[in-house]
């Protein structure tokens, strides 16, 4: 008779060259385990983003190189993948998302109901040095709110940002949400003599680097910058870590109108059962020029790595990039810093199994049985792999069990004759025969659902 594996190919031994070809520097390799991570990091994204009604969109990696210029200046080309096209066109893989999406909504600004909620997972790149949590590539979770300038869209943008930490296992003895103000920083300075607008740039530059850099330096960059009668109001500014302490330097100076909008976000993100997430810090700038109020940071709780999410309030950039004008706030969110903190703190997942049930032919006659109910349980969604070339049992359970296969159905000569297969349970070893024309339904309500994400 016939057997389905009466081939036996010679033995090949290529040659390699003696180095083998890499990913370019700051460039990642996904292989299985380290694609489940992202796979696992991407899908709570999107879960969460569709929880708050966010809509998925997306542009090209290739923009026009002004696109970036415009928005950051022409020194920002050095950070970029920059080039000349074929076209002669001056061009740019993207480093960031947001003048994509001032580009896209200027486009049909008059038709897009507002306000606007979209998110989108680009892969961007940006030629940096390399360090733990930053890459020349990362993929990155942005969400927006468009046409809406109240304070329950900033905590709305941020509630978001911390249910993805909840839905990825992380609580707030993990990571803090930094919470600041553009508009009362710039209210503090001009009540400690920050009067001119050319010196307000090197006042934020002090203000978001008090955590790097010592005070002594800082007030050495602020005398030489001009600020020196300033220097000892901006350093104080800069500590102001909690709401209370705010309230009572706006106070001081007879401005406490200028934190209403800060306080109404405090409060909303307090409701919504976050509060035990959030710290007001005034030393958060967000050194881009852009940002015109709340501005925030995810970090881990201990401080031990760079931002995992950050972001505000940006309501003249649409109108600045040449499009419409409305109000704007979003963040971005990388997968590096992200991974790094999930195996921190040990909620990573384990790597899933590949398959659900792994199909053991006995005999190489039994195989076109075992091709048949594979395909059958395919086409009830289940996940299967059986023997590409005969083996011996042990050896098939043993590729079974490299695959994390949960069960292996085992058909002989026996099971055949008597109408059944044998179901093992992989993980005890335990087995049992189980007719043939059950073991579809049977196997569809062993694997059931996949397992719900962690969470805190």
């Amino acid at each position: 008779q016939y057997s389905i594996f009466p081939y036996r190919p010679p033995a090949f031994s290529p040659t390699f060259p003696a180095m083998q070809p890499q990913a370019l520097p700051g460039f990642r390799d996904f292989y299985p385990a380290e694609f489940a991570l992202r796979a696992h990091i991407l899908d709570a994204w999107r879960r969460v983003a569709g929880r708050y009604g966010f809509e998925e969109f997306d542009g090209p990696p290739l923009e026009p190189l002004d696109l970036y210029t415009t928005k950051s200046g022409d020194e920002i080309v050095d950070q970029l993948y920059a080039f000349e096209d074929k076209g002669g066109r001056q061009v740019a893989l993207r480093p960031e998302m947001t003048p994509t999406v001032a580009r896209m909504v200027s486009a049909r600004a008059n038709a897009l109901k507002k306000p606007i909620r979209w998110f989108s997972i680009p892969q961007l790149f940006r030629y940096e040095r390399q360090q733990r949590g930053r890459l020349r590539e990362h993929f990155q979770l942005n969400c927006d709110i468009i046409g809406e300038a109240g304070p329950l869209a900033d905590a709305e943008i941020i509630a978001l940002a911390l249910d993805v930490m909840k839905e990825l296992g992380l609580g707030p003895d993990d990571v803090r949400v930094r919470v600041s103000d553009r508009r009362v920083i710039r209210a503090l300075l001009r009540g400690v003599g920050v009067v001119d607008d050319a010196l307000l740039h090197a006042a934020y530059s002090a203000v978001d680097k008090i955590h790097r850099v010592s005070e002594a330096d800082l007030a050495a960059e602020l005398e030489k910058a001009g600020l020196g009668e300033s220097v000892s109001g901006i350093l104080q500014t800069a500590r102001l870590k909690t709401l209370p302490m705010v309230e009572s330097a706006l106070a001081d100076h007879d401005m406490s109108d200028e934190g209403a909008h800060l306080f109404a976000v405090v409060k909303a993100l307090d409701q919504m059962g976050l509060g035990s997430f959030v710290d007001v810090d005034l030393s958060i700038v967000r050194g881009l020029a852009y940002y015109t109020g709340v501005v925030f940071e995810v970090f881990d709780a201990k401080g031990a790595m760079r931002a995992i999410c950050g972001g505000g309030r940006y309501d003249h950039l649409l109108a600045s990039l040449g499009g419409v004008d409305l109000p704007a706030l979003g963040f971005g969110m990388g997968d590096v810093v992200l991974g790094e903190v999930l195996k921190d703190k040990g909620v990573v997942p384990e790597t899933p199994s590949s398959i659900d049930v792994f199909v053991v032919a006995v005999t190489p006659e039994d195989m076109p049985h075992a091709l048949l109910l594979s395909r059958a349980l395919r086409d009830r969604n289940l996940r299967v792999e059986y023997p590409l070339s005969h083996a011996a049992v042990g050896k098939q359970l043993k590729l079974a069990n490299a695959r994390r296969a949960p069960y292996a159905i085992m058909i002989g000569p026996d099971e055949r004759a008597g109408g059944n297969v044998v179901l093992r349970d992989l993980s005890t070893g335990e087995q049992r025969t189980v007719a043939h024309d059950q073991i579809e339904t049977e196997l569809v309500d062993l694997v059931g659902q996949p397992a719900s994400p962690v969470r805190r």
